[in-house]
């Protein structure tokens, strides 16, 4: 694609990106068939190729409307587009920073504005996320049902205990800022898996949300601020001999990993935050290496079948390019895996995008709901707290991250 930045972007190092992945895109459409929105829409301002042509309009200096905004903003960010193109366009970079300039051009409605700034002020501190949720639920027979229905959807089981350091290698575990609140069980599930693999987890002490909800809704300075503050504690972390920074949120553990990059030209942080980038691991990277270890645990295990249907985030597939990983674990704690059709499309979730386009979340949430339920599941399992809530808040079967899961069947759980 040839391209003719804008005199006031061409010297700035993400107008250079930019222009890069513009030069990248061949046109060839391979991304059309892979996208969510263009699939329900059927128009190609909704895919990937066409919104590449307005990002392209936008950084050539063209005028800025509300229109090219609205296409912006229903992109899921999903990153499936990424995975079908033979070109190796980096899609999600580039719309971070469209998005980032088109929010600079384009005033949102003051609605818009105040409903943006309550989700980067609540959803990433923990404290905030319990009270928000316990004034909801005291107020949700004046909410509207949708809401409600969400609101009904979270919680999860009890957490149960965290095992004692006994073992030589050690990594942090990322508590994350919404996950605690929602589904407390996560995190001491996955400790205790990895205690019975013979790794000691620790908890991530001062560090908190990984940046990535107030970076795709474009409020780059404040995500880099709570990046700094993360590098900080997990570099004490890494430096005080943890072998590696596991992360159970596969959305966050992909923020996590990026850390290098988004950090790449500031002095005072850019080795740390690449060492810690390197360091980021998804669980499942940190447990897939030790199945001979699982299969000893898990001869204590209740050997009991359990039909589960495994729904794989976009943030694992396709911005971690993890799939696969999942499933044979859960084949060795002897669950049946039903079938799953489309197995690569977003459920709708993608961070905030359940609450600012209800409507397109909605139809994306009933579709992967059928393609999950067709094989007559007894669970549903994912990797990813966004996910998990959301996929709650459309079905009666239990919803359950697929380390909890686990953890019962080695006996610890």
């Amino acid at each position: 694609m040839q391209t003719a930045l804008a005199d006031s972007l061409r010297a700035t190092p993400a107008g250079r990106e930019a222009d890069a992945i513009l030069r990248s895109c061949v046109h060839c459409g391979f991304c059309l068939p892979a996208c969510p929105t263009y699939a329900l829409l059927g128009d190609e301002l909704d895919s990937p190729r066409g919104r590449i042509y307005l990002m392209k309009q936008l950084l050539e200096g063209a005028p800025v409307t509300e229109r090219t905004q609205l296409h912006l903003d229903r992109c899921l960010t999903c990153r499936a587009c990424e995975s079908a193109c033979p070109s190796g366009v980096q899609y999600g970079r580039l719309l971070d920073i469209g998005r980032a300039l088109t929010e600079e051009r384009v005033p949102r409605a003051p609605l818009a504005r105040l409903q943006r700034y309550l989700l980067r002020k609540i959803l990433p501190h923990r404290r905030r996320v319990r009270a928000a949720l316990a004034l909801a639920r005291l107020s949700s027979p004046l909410l509207p049902r949708a809401l409600r229905t969400k609101i009904a959807a979270t919680g999860g089981t009890a957490p149960g205990g965290w095992p004692a350091p006994r073992h030589a290698r050690t990594v942090v575990l990322l508590d994350g800022c919404v996950q605690p609140a929602l589904a407390g069980g996560i995190n001491p599930a996955a400790a205790r898996l990895l205690d019975a693999v013979g790794i000691t987890a620790i908890r991530a002490g001062a560090a908190g949300c990984c940046g990535a909800l107030s970076h795709h809704l474009s409020a780059h300075a404040e995500a880099l601020g709570q990046v700094r503050r993360n590098v900080d504690a997990l570099s004490a972390a890494l430096e005080a001999g943890a072998e590696a920074i596991v992360v159970t949120a596969s959305a966050c553990t992909a923020m996590v990993a990026d850390y290098g990059r988004l950090l790449q030209h500031d002095p005072a942080y850019a080795a740390r935050a690449a060492r810690v980038a390197a360091a980021a691991r998804d669980i499942s990277q940190m447990l897939a290496p030790e199945t001979a270890a699982l299969r000893v645990a898990l001869r204590r295990a209740d050997p009991r079948s359990l039909r589960v249907a495994f729904q794989a985030p976009c943030s694992l597939q396709h911005a971690l390019k993890l799939t696969g990983i999942v499933e044979p674990l859960l084949e060795a704690a002897g669950f049946e895996l039903t079938a799953v059709t489309d197995g690569q499309r977003c459920c709708g979730s993608a961070g905030t995008y359940s609450i600012l386009q209800p409507e397109l979340s909605e139809r994306l949430l009933h579709d992967k709901l059928a393609a999950l339920t067709a094989g007559s599941p007894e669970v549903i399992a994912t990797a990813n707290i966004g996910c998990l809530a959301h996929l709650r808040s459309g079905t009666a079967l239990p919803v359950r991250h697929w380390v909890e899961l686990l953890a019962e069947r080695v006996g610890n759980g």
